[in-house]
Order: structure tokens, then sequence, then C-alpha cells
């Protein structure tokens, strides 16, 4: 073969090569992992899932993101917020023992869905149109059949079809938790928290200590400190109750609509929608007003 021949023959091989660093998953499986530009998307593309590093520094983080539409990188899921990797080349996700575990790039466990390890080669990690990254070991599965499930253990932002909870069994309410600073994930001073002591009022806290708003007590439809919600055209939010736990959800009359409740770094829960006509967030409502 002549060399110059050679050397074509060379470079149109790994032009087709696939780059599998920049390959979109629709699952994580036993015998897959992600890392370095590898992300996983939602069947629709509404979400996507990989490593980030939001203040542009050498700390990586396993981050989620809407995909399509917005234009403007908006997390709504964190999973080591406070445990950064530095190498997302070398860190990898992966299902191991029947869980969904971060890799640093030592090998060493550095974030886990933390299940009872499993043998099953079946559990796969799936990203949900909702949002909601699930852990599961049925085909094609939904948020019923999740063995663990990211709504379950929120950061700082609540999608439509989420749940705020407090375990009654256990007194331990679910925490929407705001960033560090805007450019940090780490957990943050202020949170959001269905009253454990059974009021059916949401709190925001300092330091998940002192109290400074509340929603006041639902009372069948809405709650008694936020009269605006009589307002509402846009959401339709409902209250659970039983003896096991209570929770607040929503969703969005027109499924056209993206719309996110954040508890922001400025202490504040806010509840924004896109605009495509901006392609900016809109603030449909905050509180505490100062």
């Amino acid at each position: 073969m002549e060399p110059c021949f050679f050397s074509l023959f060379i470079m149109i091989c790994f032009s087709f090569h696939p780059h599998n660093s920049h390959a979109a998953l629709t699952s994580i499986t036993s015998n897959q992992s992600l890392s370095g530009d590898q992300t996983l998307v939602s069947k629709d593309e509404s979400f996507e899932l990989g490593f980030c590093n939001p203040d542009n520094t050498s700390k990586y983080y396993i981050g989620m993101w809407y995909k399509k539409r917005v234009t403007q990188r908006t997390y709504v899921w964190v999973a080591n917020r406070d445990n950064p990797v530095s190498d997302k080349n070398s860190a990898k996700l992966s299902i191991s023992n029947g869980n969904l575990v971060l890799l640093d790039q030592s090998q060493n466990q550095v974030w886990s869905t933390s299940l009872s390890p499993s043998n099953s080669d079946s559990v796969a990690a799936v990203l949900l149109d909702s949002g909601n990254l699930i852990l599961s070991d049925k085909p094609m599965p939904s948020e019923s059949d999740s063995l663990w499930q990211s709504f379950d253990h929120p950061t700082d932002t609540f999608l439509p079809g989420a749940k705020l909870k407090l375990d009654k069994k256990t007194g331990k309410p679910q925490y929407l938790t705001s960033w560090k600073n805007t450019q940090d994930p780490g957990t943050g001073l202020f949170s959001l928290e269905l009253d454990p002591k059974g009021t059916k009022a949401y709190l925001i806290l300092w330091n998940k200590t002192n109290e400074y708003w509340s929603s006041g007590a639902w009372n069948g439809q809405i709650f008694s400190l936020v009269p605006e919600m009589r307002l509402n055209y846009i959401y339709n939010f409902s209250f659970h109750d039983d003896p096991d736990e209570s929770y607040f959800t929503y969703t969005v009359y027109n499924t056209t609509i993206l719309s996110r409740f954040v508890m922001d770094v400025s202490g504040q829960i806010k509840e924004l929608t896109w605009l495509d006509s901006s392609q900016n967030w809109n603030l449909f409502w905050s509180q505490p007003r100062q």
C-alpha cells in the first residue's frame, strides 16, 4: 500500500470512528457508564444529565438541566452537590450492585443511590420526560416502577409532578435547599420544608433552625398566607394527607408551559415560567417579599 494512500485510509477510518465521549445515552445499564462529555437524555429530549461545572472551575458535578427550548443552562438537580470530582474524563457514573454510583478519578465512591445491594443485572438508570431520574429493573419504566427516584431527593428545584413531603413515621421532612451561591451548587443556608409539627404549612428556614416565613396552613384550596393562589390560572395544586405522609404537588394546566419552583440563594421561594418570546425566565411569584 502506497504511503499516501495508507495515510488517507487511516484518516478515513478515524473520521468514521464513533466518539463515545460525546454520545448521548438513553439509559445507564450494568454494562455501561457515563463519563466525560457523555450525557443521559430523556425520551422526548426535555432534560439532559451529565457532568457539569457551573462555576467553570475544575469542580465537576452530576447535574440535570433543560435540553429543549431553554437556551440558558438551567440546572434542576445535582447529585453530588457537596462532593465534586476534579476530572470528568476519569470519573464515571455507573450501575454497581443495583445502585447508581459516582466514582471519582481515583475510583473512590463519592455519591450513590444507597439502596440495599442487589445482584440484579436488569437494574438501569433512566431519565424520564418529567425530569425525574429513576432506577428500575423494569423495561420502559415509569415513576411507579422506580426503586429510587431523584424526585425523592431534590436539591433546590421543585418540578411539576414531584412531591415535597413529610414522612409522618420518621418525622423527617423533605428539604428544598438553596445553592451556596449562583455558581456553587453546594448545600446553602436557606431551605423549604413541610412543618414537621403537622400544621400543614410550608416553612422557610435559615440554617434549618430559624424560621422566617410560613405559607400558612392548607385549608383545602390554598395555603392561608398565600391568598394569591386564588388568582392562579396556570397551576393545578393539590395537598395529600394520610397517616404515613403529607405532601404538596402541582401540575401545569397547559403542559407546553415550562415551570419550576426554586429555593433561591436570595432566601426566597420563587416560581418561574419560561418565555420563548424573550428567551428568559419570568418571575411569576416569590415569597417572602423582602
